[in-house]
């Protein structure tokens, strides 16, 4: 999970990432990955805007990025196709968070592109009965 500071939802996203032209999309993240292995056997990150998770991308790579200051990133190459996911409210965090593959909220049918969150305590509730 991470954290999609300054974009409105998905959409939003998808426009910013539109600055890549047609190549793979990248979200350069100060940390390596400790789960390497996990993520590029067919782990997506899951995107939260404004405290609810909408969307996804599947991690194609991991790139090491130099930045200006010459500190070694790592650059999360993304495949192009943000997948939509059924709405969960989160709570705020830092950095990233993994999930586990239980955890992970449902993709929504082709051609939904959006689905209202639960309020959280229902949401809450049907986590804790294993519902969501």
């Amino acid at each position: 999970m991470k954290l999609c500071v300054g974009a409105e939802g998905p959409e939003d996203l998808a426009v910013w990432q539109r600055r890549f032209g047609d190549a793979p999309a990248m979200h350069v993240t100060r940390m390596w990955p400790k789960r390497e292995t996990e993520l590029l056997e067919g782990g997506s990150i899951y995107w939260v805007f404004k405290g609810v998770m909408l969307a996804r991308q599947r991690i194609l790579a991991l790139d090491r990025v130099e930045g200006a200051d010459g500190i070694l990133r790592c650059g999360l190459v993304l495949d192009r196709d943000l997948v939509r996911v059924a709405a969960v409210p989160r709570r705020p965090f830092q950095g990233w968070r993994y999930l586990a593959p239980g955890d992970a909220p449902p993709d929504l049918p082709e051609g939904r592109a959006s689905e209202e969150p639960l309020p959280p305590a229902i949401a809450a509730a049907l986590a804790e009965m294993g519902l969501r």
